[in-house]
């Protein structure tokens, strides 16, 4: 199963990304256009792609086996799991049909 500690560990480097990205829409702290797309690039698109697969694997893991914490420590579950959470927020805000309007 140390597959899915490296898929964990990815997934929080993923949503810190995301993070990033977040401010990024806000400030624009970055001044090199490639940092800025590195950033974006891998907090919105492998974001996407990695924490509901990481957080699929951990409700299969935890289904089939019920130990998913002997695998994957727990803080990084929780740390994935509000990744996730906060990916889903951010999407629903921003396809909010209020968000657009003026």
């Amino acid at each position: 199963m140390r597959w899915l500690l490296f898929l964990s560990r990815l997934a929080f480097i993923c949503g810190f990304f995301f993070l990033l990205s977040v401010t990024l829409l806000i400030f624009n702290w970055v001044n090199n256009e490639a940092l800025e797309s590195t950033i974006i690039i891998i907090g919105y698109v492998m974001g996407l792609i990695l924490l509901p697969f990481t957080c699929l694997c951990y409700l299969g893991v935890r289904l089939v086996s019920r130990k998913l914490k002997e695998y994957v420590p727990l803080w990084l579950i929780v740390a994935n799991l509000f990744w996730l959470l906060f990916f889903i927020f951010f999407i629903f805000y921003l396809n909010d049909p209020y968000y657009h309007q003026k």
